[in-house]
């Protein structure tokens, strides 16, 4: 077989492939959400088991440490959008219809990503900016210390919404996908 055979028998393959919907079967594209969706859980269990507090550990300064995550942070909650999008994306047009705990579950992803990314994390910023000195010089009893506290803890809990939407809609895929037609 000439080059140009082998060139045309793949555009060929190509050509059908895109007008039968995709790369492959349905099955086998249905598996990429769950996949997009743990790649992302993975990252984002990292970052909240190992990364902050080694950042803690290691840096000689909190202050330090807190830019440090504050900078990783924002690549979490944008890319939980992103996986989260791309994973309905992918169901759908693999042919799969999302169950009603897939479809809270996604939801509950973009929307603690989105909440903590876009409200949460740039009031942060901006109560950092306006203090005087860093958050653990101040009182424990300043106003904006505690300020501080309920919006990391804000942030956290949003994060934690997102993995668990993450984690409800990576099992209802894998649950779905299992079970015969």
């Amino acid at each position: 077989m000439t080059a140009g055979a082998v060139a045309a028998a793949a555009a060929a393959g190509a050509r059908r492939r895109r007008e039968e919907g995709g790369v492959g079967p349905a099955p086998a594209r249905g598996a990429l959400a769950p996949i997009v969706l743990a790649l992302w859980l993975g990252a984002a269990l990292l970052m909240a088991t190992t990364v902050g507090q080694a950042a803690f550990a290691v840096l000689p300064t909190r202050q330090l440490a807190g830019a440090l995550v504050g900078r990783i942070l924002p690549v979490v909650f944008v890319s939980g959008i992103v996986a989260a999008v791309l994973a309905h994306i992918v169901s759908m047009r693999a042919g799969t219809r999302p169950t009603w705990v897939a479809r809270v579950g996604g939801l509950a992803l973009v929307g603690g990503c989105a909440l903590a990314q876009f409200v949460v994390a740039p009031k942060i910023e901006s109560l950092r900016a306006a203090l005087p000195a860093s958050i653990e010089s101040l009182p424990i009893d300043d106003p904006q210390r505690q300020a501080f506290g309920r919006l990391h803890g804000i942030s956290v809990a949003l994060l934690g919404v997102a993995m668990l939407g993450a984690t409800l809609t990576i099992a209802s895929s894998v649950r779905t996908a299992q079970r015969p037609d």
